[in-house]
């Protein structure tokens, strides 16, 4: 996978882990999707950019 053993892949995602936390790994996870998907939606010409799941992601943290 792009050139990495898989030695060096577990030791990347271990530090990851050591730097992030496990409390905060979902919550990069999730941030990186979304602007994965509104890159994409922005090479498709798109021009909206994906405010809903940010509203209910605050709604979630309130409540």
């Amino acid at each position: 996978m792009f050139g990495y053993s898989p030695l060096a892949i577990l030791i990347i995602l271990l530090l990851v882990l050591i730097l992030f936390g496990a409390g905060k790994l979902p919550e990069i996870g999730s941030s990186l999707g979304r602007g994965i998907k509104n890159f994409k939606r922005a090479l498709e010409g798109k021009d909206e950019i994906e405010a809903q799941a940010r509203k209910e992601d605050d709604a979630d943290r309130k409540g």
